[in-house]
Order: structure tokens, then sequence, then C-alpha cells
């Protein structure tokens, strides 16, 4: 099933589970099947994270050209808040937000197109979270804004003090205090 969300091209994915007495089983990805449904993103990376707290803060991040990111984002232990900022200059979502909470229980995947920044907080320790994206890393290509930027306004579900952050995530420019690096 794709659900559109309030920014348009962000989507939830929540493939079906067949259950018996074992459990379940769902295809995560079939690039087929989401094909006949209008998803046709190529992919070329798997990336997997592991963050050992709860309130670990990854993001806010993206990739500029030419090697600009769409992940689709899915958590296979624990859950994760999952963000997803339209930064496309233009857009009449520029600077707006989708967030989901991503687990294993509830399968959902959140597609997060190029021209956003993505960024989540896990709500459970020992909390892993595989993306498929659409272009490879790019050190020199990669950008980010500071998880925490008032004009954004996120409603992190940690306490500012409670999350754990990376030294680089930490000292990330405000929106406001970069170039743009997308525009529609």
């Amino acid at each position: 099933m794709i659900e559109a969300q309030t920014i348009a091209d962000v989507l939830v994915i929540t493939p079906p589970r067949f259950a018996d007495s074992r459990g379940w089983f769902s295809e995560s990805w079939n690039g087929a099947k989401l094909a006949s449904l209008g998803f046709t993103h190529q992919f070329v990376q798997d990336n997997h994270s592991y963050s050992a707290q709860t309130g670990t803060i990854r993001g806010l991040h993206c990739q500029i050209a030419p090697f600009v990111q769409g992940k689709l984002v899915r958590c296979v232990r624990g859950a994760i808040w999952d963000v997803a900022v339209d930064i496309r200059k233009g857009s009449p979502d520029y600077g707006t937000f989708v967030a989901v909470e991503l687990s294993p229980a509830n399968g959902r995947q959140l597609w997060i197109p190029g021209g956003f920044l993505h960024g989540f907080c896990t709500l459970e320790p020992d909390t892993e979270v595989i993306y498929k994206v659409t272009a490879g890393y790019d050190k020199a290509a990669e950008r980010g804004v500071i998880w925490n930027d008032p004009d954004l306004a996120l409603p992190w579900p940690v306490a500012a003090d409670q999350a754990v952050l990376s030294d680089k995530d930490g000292v990330m420019p405000h929106l406001a205090d970069c170039e743009s690096w997308f525009t529609m």
C-alpha cells in the first residue's frame, strides 16, 4: 500500500504481510509491484544503522547534485520517529515536514525524495534502521542542517538536553544560513 502524505512526493509504503502460526512474511521491496503502482525509483545502495540509546538523533542530512539521494527508510528493530523536511526553494511546502513512526510492528517505510532533509530519533534502545538510496554516498556532496533549528520547529520526541548526537550533527548550520541546495 502506498499512502500520500501532506507534502507531495513524500510517501508511506506499507508492504503486505502474510501471517500464519509461525509469524509473518513480507516482501520489503518488490520493484515490479511498486512500479505497477507508479513508484519507479531505482536504488544503488543499502545502508544499515544501529543506535544503542533511546533519544539518538541522526540528521538532518541530504546530498546535493550530482549525488542527490532519495531514501526509502524502514526500521527493523526498535522504533524511530522519522522526518523529512522539504528544502526545495520554490516549493509551496518549503520548510515544512512529514514525520512518521516506523517500527517492525507497523512495517511502514518512508519514501523521502531528493530535495529533502532527512533525520530520525530513536524511540527505543538498540534500534536498527535500513534504508535504500538512489545515489551512493559522496562526502563532498553531503550537507546538513542543525536538528533543532527553531525556524523548522520540529517536535522531536526527546528533550534537547537528552538528545544523543554525533559531534557533526551537533554543529550543523541553520537552514536560513544555508545556500539554496534545491529548487523546483
